[in-house]
């Protein structure tokens, strides 16, 4: 078609256009392809009403769904298309009648010619800048043969670059192999599909395969079909998105944990609370949040193993309330439905809350995931699952983000297997125990790795009271804490509890 690939059509859709580049390029004839139920006429439907706002003529051509059945669609979607023109080209009730059929000519050389002109005087005349043909699998039905449906689409292109129009074409895959010569011809192809899980909600992802003279974000996207239509998750690159921020800590509020950290968690990196279940992981993130909070700092918190109530509860009961924090919008708490996410979809939301577009005005300093068995539990048919985290972490780093993951370890003591490489995953790694003293359960904290600055090589006690969390002195009069079972060695026992 007309050779101005460098001016770009929007798609309607945030995330397809950052996919694309900015859209799709104009004057073009484009593939859409997808098997019933991706979400075809809806990507089409938003093409049209995008160009529709922005005072272009836009016309729909249906060959196998009626105007009210893609009235109804919009509907269900909220969506006024009065600037949209729904022209249908379905077979008649005539043509179903006995005496139709008999003809002395082949009956789809008769209809392929009816539909084609049809189509063309169409659009001759309204003269559409936009133009969407739904579906391709009716022509090719009527077409009977892979040469004559090749040719006639061939010659639907010519007269379309004539028009200067952009295109659209829709098509089910229904025709088998004969559909690799209409991704030749067309000047780029989208790629829709629908995935069941063994549990849980059906995923859906797209796929540029091809786009003449764009740079596209290639791989697979994941999206949803929500009332409103498409929403894309582009596939996050963390080399796109460096920043510079101060080199500088973030304090937990607490002296001893300070101590342990040397003074803090630098900002840009990401650190897991590394323990079992019921060692204060979850805690320490809170502090770490309520203090944030005294800064003036957004917290957004993406909780898999507990709900919103029960976080707020054992906050309260810890002296850690988060009820005015999320009031005021500095703590935006969100309950993850695990069996309702994919992994594309929890990238995007926490990446519109690290750049402020998720509603709560500033961008989150403080990201909390609890926990991250939860997350990697929530995807389990994920081949690439950690690839991904990884790259969302380090996309965080770039823009100065601080990242607190809880990781549960299993078994309560002795050696405990870790469902992530820590040393792949996190810059820092805070170590929680359990350990018995004369009968007593009590609880120790360390941190075993901290990439960007010093920390302290101790062991401390940690205690959870209605003041919030005391961290106490060394344990030095104690050997083999973290296996369990420690050995007194000290002159007298070392009181640590406040």
């Amino acid at each position: 078609m007309n050779d101005t690939p460098d001016v770009s059509m929007s798609s309607g859709i945030e995330g397809l256009d950052d996919i694309l580049r900015g859209g799709f390029p104009q004057h073009c004839l484009f593939l859409i392809t997808g098997t019933p139920g991706t979400g075809k006429t809806t990507m089409a439907m938003q093409f049209l009403m995008a160009g529709a706002h922005s005072g272009e003529r836009c016309l729909y051509v249906t060959l196998s769904e009626t105007r009210a059945e893609i009235s109804k669609v919009a509907r269900s979607h909220g969506w006024n298309i009065e600037g949209v023109r729904i022209i249908e080209l379905i077979p008649s009730e005539h043509n179903l009648s006995p005496e139709a059929q008999l003809t002395v000519f082949n009956p789809s050389e008769l209809e392929l010619g009816e539909t084609t002109q049809a189509m063309i005087a169409a659009v001759t005349e309204h003269r559409p800048n936009r133009l969407v043909i739904d579906s391709l699998s009716e022509l090719r039905l009527i077409a009977q043969n892979p040469l004559r449906y090749r040719r006639q689409v061939l010659a639907l292109k010519q007269f379309f670059s004539g028009h200067e129009c952009t295109v659209l074409l829709l098509d089910d895959r229904t025709g088998g192999v004969e559909d690799d010569h209409l991704q030749s011809i067309a000047h780029g192809v989208v790629s829709l599909e629908l995935l069941a899980n063994q549990y849980g909600a059906e995923r859906r992802r797209l796929r540029v395969s091809k786009m003449r003279g764009v740079s596209f974000r290639g791989g697979y996207h994941d999206f949803a079909i929500r009332r409103g239509g498409l929403d894309v998750f582009p596939r996050l690159i963390a080399a796109e998105h460096a920043a510079s921020f101060p080199d500088r800590e973030m304090p937990s509020g607490n002296a001893h944990l300070d101590a342990l950290l040397c003074g803090g968690i630098p900002y840009g990196t990401s650190t897991l609370l590394l323990g079992p279940a019921g060692t204060g992981k979850s805690t320490v993130a809170t502090q770490f949040a309520t203090q944030a909070v005294k800064r003036g700092e957004r917290t957004a918190m993406f909780i898999f193993d507990e709900n919103l109530g029960t976080l707020r509860s054992r906050s309260r009961k810890l002296g850690m309330s988060l009820d005015v924090s999320i009031e005021s919008g500095l703590i935006s708490a969100q309950q993850v439905d695990p069996a309702e996410l994919s992994s594309g979809e929890f990238a995007a939301v926490v990446r519109r809350a690290a750049e402020g577009r998720d509603g709560f005005g500033k961008p989150a300093k403080l990201i909390v995931i609890d926990s991250l068995n939860g997350y990697l539990n929530a995807m389990p048919e994920e081949k690439f699952l950690t690839a991904q985290l990884h790259e969302l972490l380090s996309y965080l780093g770039q823009l100065g983000v601080v990242t607190l993951m809880a990781v549960t370890q299993s078994g309560m003591v002795g050696n405990m297997a870790s469902p992530v490489d820590t040393t792949y995953l996190a810059d820092n790694v805070i170590l929680f125990r359990y350990f018995e003293d004369r009968g007593h359960v009590r609880r120790a904290i360390s941190v075993v790795k901290k990439r960007n600055g010093q920390h302290e090589r101790s062991i401390r006690e940690l205690d959870m009271t209605s003041n919030g969390i005391v961290v106490g002195e060394p344990l030095t009069d104690f050997q083999g804490i973290l296996t369990g079972v420690p050995t007194y060695v000290g002159a007298t026992l070392s009181k640590t509890r406040n």
